[in-house]
């Protein structure tokens, strides 16, 4: 069973901020999730060969042919901000 708790340490991992009421909500769905994940461990799974693939399509691969590309100066003339020769990009993480 899924506490408060549990759902305000989880929205921190992933940087989310809800109200006490969006909390509620989601340990009671946290909390059923899990009750119906528990009884999925009852099923009687003997002689069940594993399923890795749920259609029986094959993915089409093609050869890997090295072919020529653009001049990394090239690239970097598309490039928004550039440092060090490569892409500067804003920090999305603190």
């Amino acid at each position: 069973m899924f506490s408060k708790d549990d759902v305000y340490h989880i929205a921190d991992l992933a940087k989310l901020d809800f109200s006490d009421e969006e909390i509620g909500k989601f340990t009671d769905e946290f909390s059923k999730i899990i009750e119906y994940v528990g009884q999925l461990k009852e099923v009687d799974t003997e002689g069940v060969e594993p399923t890795y693939n749920i259609t029986e399509k094959v993915q089409p691969f093609r050869e890997d042919i090295v072919k020529p590309s653009l001049s990394k100066e090239d690239v970097l003339k598309n490039a928004p901000e550039e440092q060090y020769g490569y892409f500067k990009l804003p920090r999305i993480i603190d």
